[in-house]
């Protein structure tokens, strides 16, 4: 077959893509419509985690995965946005780990606003200014992020969907590497990298900075300063990259929590999240997980860390597969709030399998 009879056979599969596609659009909006009527939310994780894993289930190549997701993610970005406008808070500025966290997640066409600290996110959402926000809650090999955990304490908000995204961190300057003087970054990345700047920048200082973004902008301004962060903050702050994936384990993800006000629905495959204080007694952490090996529910994380508010409190933020409203869950939750003087369940989502 020769080359223009393929190109247009490619012209006439595009003229049938773009015409589905704004079929499915036009589906979409009538069911926001429905939704707008019964005062539902636009955004259901549970629906959207179907959708993303039935399209993997019918692909047949040659294209990967990762690219029919990533083609799906910005149809149903756009058709969300046809909905009802979604607004999404992160943990910013623009070009964070996070902010490309909720793009992986919610795609383009929904509005972001970046805010400056996680307690900032929470709030926006709890103030109702934003619908859902996106925040760090745990690093494959920092553990857990504690800003995010205490500030579950004192909010109402649930998590409602985990994101899993692979972090890689760059070194950033304007300077060649033998200048750097000081390097700015998050104290968490700043720990991921920890080994490589020994060995390739000993004398360099180290200063913690609100985000990797900000770490950019004063790499940008100041001589004999470099930042660790997304390679991408590189062009927007017209930095070169010195050196990339320079983080000191290869396999390094970080999970976020979508907040919303409600729960996700059980999809079947589902897990939840709580966070609770144990009694002061001999045993006190056997009893409080023996009900999982009671009802053979399997475990996935659990990390301790000081109460904010009481010396020598600790606190357990513990998450497993299952759905509060599977009965076997809600009778190990029950057994398990019964062993704890504080529990709370911060929510259940569908597993990320990304």
């Amino acid at each position: 077959m020769e080359l223009e009879e393929l190109r247009e056979q490619i012209d006439q599969l595009d003229r049938r893509i773009v015409r589905l596609v704004n079929d499915r659009a036009e589906l979409a909006r009538e069911i926001g419509r429905l939704k707008s009527a019964s005062d539902c939310s636009p955004y259901v994780p549970s629906r959207h985690e179907e959708v993303s894993r039935r399209v993997v289930e019918l692909n047949e190549g040659p294209l990967s995965d990762r690219c029919i997701n990533a083609v799906y993610r910005e149809i149903m970005s756009g058709c969300l946005a046809l909905e009802k406008p979604v607004k999404v808070a992160y943990l910013g500025p623009e070009g964070t780990f996070t902010h490309s966290a909720a793009r992986s997640h919610f795609g383009k066409s929904v509005e972001y606003s970046a805010l400056a600290t996680i307690d900032e996110v929470f709030g926006e959402v709890e103030r109702g200014r934003c619908d859902y926000g996106v925040v760090p809650v745990e690093n494959s090999t920092g553990g857990g992020i504690h800003e995010t955990l205490t500030r579950f304490l004192t909010s109402s908000l649930k998590a409602c969907a985990e994101i899993v995204h692979e972090i890689h961190h760059a070194l950033m300057a304007r300077c060649p590497l033998e200048k750097i003087e000081r390097i700015y970054s998050r104290g968490q990345v700043l720990g991921q990298t920890r080994r490589w700047l020994q060995t390739h920048l000993p004398e360099a200082e180290l200063l913690e900075v609100s985000s990797t973004s900000v770490a950019a902008a004063r790499a940008a301004r100041e001589e004999g300063a470099a930042a660790i962060g997304n390679a991408s903050l590189a062009a927007v702050n017209e930095l070169d990259v010195l050196a990339d994936h320079i983080e000191d384990y290869s396999h390094n993800v970080t999970r976020f929590f979508l907040l919303g006000t409600h729960m996700s629905r059980p999809t079947g495959d589902d897990k939840t999240a709580i966070l609770c204080s144990v009694r002061d007694k001999v045993g006190a952490l056997h009893d409080l997980l023996e009900p999982f090996k009671t009802h053979a529910i399997n475990m996935t994380k659990i990390e301790s860390f000081p109460s904010p508010t009481a010396a020598w409190q600790y606190y357990f933020f513990i998450d497993f597969l299952g759905h509060p409203d599977e009965e076997r869950t809600a009778q190990a939750l029950r057994q398990m709030q019964e062993e704890c003087i504080s529990f709370e369940v911060l929510g259940a989502f569908p597993r990320c399998r990304g």
